[in-house]
């Protein structure tokens, strides 16, 4: 299991700052949809180049165009690329084929997909890497949680792992290291917190030894 640090509203100097603090208790860097939106894929080519040793996720959430984007992240540095779980089977398949070329990593964001049994199930068999289920912010606002969709997911997939995201906090956590993803996305439950270092490490404490 792993620990993933989602940046989300931060530029790239404020995000470099972060990632110092804690670098040595996350195993993947979030370049969070609204960091590539409002830096591009600068950011991520930035992060990587400070932080060689850790593994890199550029968050486009992509819909389309998938091969192209895919190939322009993975020049920019990134390991790891998101395409949306609603995208088109030839645009997932677009992002797996030209990700393979690279050797970097597809991560399937399951937002807004209602059918998650039928769909991670076709994005098992289209081959990506990681089926991540994602309570987005809007949703969090409602209190609601992605626990029972990871169940689902892990149990149809055959190859690909799992992740998940959405307002994950130390309270929280033991609850979701118990669905035993592969890799756990945290946010705010880390940069939102006074010591973030401190936050940081006891949560891989409690990751490693789940």
């Amino acid at each position: 299991m792993k620990l993933q640090l989602a940046l989300d509203l931060v530029n790239i100097p404020q995000a470099i700052e972060l990632v110092k603090e804690v670098e040595e208790h996350v195993d993947v860097v979030e370049i969070g949809t609204p960091v590539v939106i409002n830096e591009g894929l600068k950011a991520v080519k930035e992060l990587k180049s400070a932080f060689p040793n850790l593994a890199v996720l550029a968050d486009l959430k992509i819909m389309d165009a998938a091969g192209y984007e895919v190939s322009q992240a993975s020049a920019a540095g990134a390991d790891i690329i998101t395409i949306l779980g609603a995208a088109e089977d030839a645009s997932i398949k677009g992002a797996v084929e030209e990700a393979k070329k690279q050797g970097k990593q597809i991560l399937v964001d399951m937002i807004a997909v209602k059918d998650i049994a039928t769909r991670a199930k076709e994005l098992d068999e289209l081959g990506v890497d990681y089926i991540c289920v994602h309570t987005g912010y809007d949703l969090q606002a409602q209190g609601q949680n992605s626990f029972e969709d990871l169940a689902t997911i892990k149990s149809v997939v055959k190859n690909a792992k799992t992740a998940v995201a959405g307002g994950i906090k130390l309270e929280t956590l033991p609850e979701v290291i118990k669905a035993q993803p592969d890799l756990v996305i945290v946010g705010g439950g880390i940069t939102g917190q006074e010591d973030k270092k401190a936050a940081a490490a006891k949560m891989q404490e409690l990751i490693q030894q789940g």
